[in-house]
């Protein structure tokens, strides 16, 4: 039966290196700990290690490791993993996955397939043994100019807009809708109309040729986060009359004008009629708004613009934008505070290059690295959640684990 075990985080001393079980402590103090059970015993076996098995390791290592991952486990090629410092279980179970193919061709596999197991196991343990890679620094050029937020770049893609639908996208001229308060994918959708010629505007179909998906999104939560509020324009038509009159739009826009396809409160009652004009005319092609429209007058056309105008707007319910601690938190479970595992089967993320974790990140997401638990997590983050993520765990102080035998209880 195995022994049970704790942990301590600090440096690591090949002079402590009596033979040692990974276990788990999960709080301070030895009432804390637990006993890793693992399902085969072999599968722990480098979490055992004599100072000899640790020189054979570094043998090993040298010959057939150093030449990617540096000679004491600290990497210096792009997209190349430290290993100084990482879990010896873990780095087992990898090493074993190259060997037998399961990793796919390449540099990896063809460099495990002729190692025994029992070199496999002792090269594991002596970068165990390692003090792991310091943490990257905050910048790595700091001469260049920091990537600016969300809300900035969105901002700075819109510049272009504000001249006709205002700052925040709440128009002041008459006839030029407000793009405040509207559902992102539908502001994607109709720049990508105007683009594509199935909505007929030379000017916007001009101002827009050039857009690339990037800014259009930028453009979009730009104004889908800015405060909402009604157009600053006249309206010319019987609000009150309108009302009853936009009973019929309720259904797809919304009570008072405030649904998603798309909001209509707050909007220019000039640019509403237009738009109604031009769904009537066939010059927006929508086989069911043209139905609609075709049905309402210009009077009360009016009317219901005048109804929609007098209306407040509000902001659209975006997906929930998780910051870096949202995330982090979820990896932590895992990985270990700050990416410090303390589970000899999860790897150390801490101090790891950030090109490396950026990678590995981007070979879950999209399946070309297998592994149920991470693809699930990973398939929902964006490519700038990836390096934000790859970014602070670089940032991250490396803690290596000593592993102390406790006799076993009488």
């Amino acid at each position: 039966m195995p022994h049970r075990g704790s942990f301590e985080l600090g440096r690591m001393s090949q002079g402590l290196r009596a033979p040692f079980l990974g276990c788990l402590m999960l709080a301070s103090g030895l009432a804390g700990a637990q006993a890793v059970r693992p399902a085969a015993a072999d599968d722990f076996r480098a979490a055992y290690a004599t100072p000899q098995d640790i020189a054979e390791g570094k043998r090993v290592a040298d010959a057939s490791c150093a030449r990617c991952h540096g000679a004491n486990g600290i990497s210096s090629a792009k997209g190349v993993p430290h290993l100084a410092g990482q879990r010896a279980v873990y780095l087992h179970l990898e090493l074993q996955a190259y060997k037998s193919g399961a990793r796919g061709k390449g540099m990896m596999p063809d460099a495990a397939r002729f190692l025994s197991e029992d070199a496999l196991i002792k090269v594991a343990a002596w970068y165990a043994s390692l003090d792991p890679a310091q943490p990257a620094p905050a910048a790595t050029n700091k001469s260049a100019p920091a990537a600016p937020d969300a809300a900035s770049a969105g901002k700075a893609a819109a510049a272009g807009c504000a001249g006709c639908h205002g700052d925040s996208g709440i128009s002041q001229i008459p006839g030029m809708p407000s793009l405040v308060g509207l559902d992102p994918q539908y502001l994607v959708a109709a720049i990508n109309a105007y683009k594509g010629g199935q909505r007929k505007n030379d000017m916007m179909t001009a101002l827009v040729a050039a857009l690339g998906d990037a800014d259009i999104n930028k453009i979009a939560m730009f104004y889908a986060t800015q405060k909402p509020g009604r157009a600053q324009t006249p309206a010319a038509g019987n609000k009150d009359a309108g009302k009853a009159a936009a009973a019929a739009c309720d259904g797809c826009h919304g009570g008072a004008g405030s649904g998603t396809t798309p909001s209509l409160a707050g909007q220019d009652s000039t640019y509403f009629v237009a738009a109604m004009g031009a769904y009537k005319d066939g010059s927006r092609a929508n086989p069911l708004m043209k139905g609609q429209a075709s049905a309402i007058g210009d009077a009360a056309a009016s009317d219901i613009a005048a109804w929609y105008a007098s209306r407040e707007p509000q902001p659209p319910k975006l997906a929930r934008t998780f910051s870096t601690s949202d995330w982090t938190q979820r990896c932590d479970r895992c990985h270990g505070v700050n990416g410090n595992s303390t589970d000899p089967r999860f790897p150390a993320l801490a101090s790891q290059r950030a090109d490396y974790l950026e990678w590995i990140l981007n070979a879950f997401r999209s399946g070309t690295r297998k592994s149920a638990a991470m693809t699930a997590m990973s398939k929902v983050l964006t490519d700038a959640d990836v390096g934000m993520l790859a970014d602070y765990y670089a940032r991250q102080k490396a803690r290596a684990v000593v592993y102390v035998i406790l006799p076993a209880p009488k």
